[in-house]
């Protein structure tokens, strides 16, 4: 992750540069969150226009974002409440866009497409897509994007005290390993030496 975006994409956004801020978050963090979708959904097509929703909702909210947490994060928010109103809704694919920023869309979702396929990362794909959406949605933010604690509990929704919601979710995160672990093992996929 480039260290250098989050001040980058403030500064645009604080000079009224709205569109530049929305361009610079969508480059720079688009292609971990479509994956992130892509992973979630196991669609490419439900990802790519919650993908799309997330993008209007970016270009709708930013007039309004307070940074109270990264655009990493808030996007990440913003994906998830996209999916929720996508699965609510029984979504149709749009004919035309209504995003300002559907180049950008376009090319980050082209950018993401390609997925390295060997047997065994297959085998661990399958294993992931048995996790309901939730739990895949948790381990793709934590392992995959290494996402902090803070920000995996702002993404994912788990509501209460900061301290407490962080270690429900991080209880949770270690059974879901622990479970993974085992179907792993199962599968013949860890070395038992």
């Amino acid at each position: 992750m480039d260290e250098e975006l989050e001040p980058k994409i403030r500064a645009r956004a604080e000079a009224d540069d709205l569109r530049g801020a929305a361009t610079l978050a969508l480059e720079g963090y688009g292609p971990e969150i479509l994956g992130w979708l892509v992973a979630t959904t196991r669609s490419h097509e439900v990802a790519e226009e919650v993908f799309s929703m997330l993008s209007e909702d970016l270009w709708r909210g930013l007039p309004s974002f307070r940074w109270d947490a990264s655009m990493r994060t808030w996007l990440y928010v913003l994906a998830r409440h996209a999916h929720a109103r996508y699965r609510r809704s029984g979504f149709e694919k749009r004919r035309r866009p209504l995003s300002e920023l559907s180049d950008v869309e376009a090319a980050v979702r082209s950018k993401t497409r390609p997925w390295l396929r060997t047997d065994v990362k297959d085998r661990f794909r399958a294993l992931r897509d048995e996790l309901s959406e939730d739990d895949r949605s948790l381990l793709v933010l934590r392992v995959d994007r290494r996402m902090a604690w803070a920000d995996v509990t702002r993404v994912i929704g788990e509501e209460g005290e900061e301290k407490k919601a962080i270690a429900r979710v991080r209880k949770r995160f270690s059974l879901l390993k622990e479970r993974l672990h085992r179907r792993a093992q199962e599968e013949g996929l860890l070395d038992r030496s």
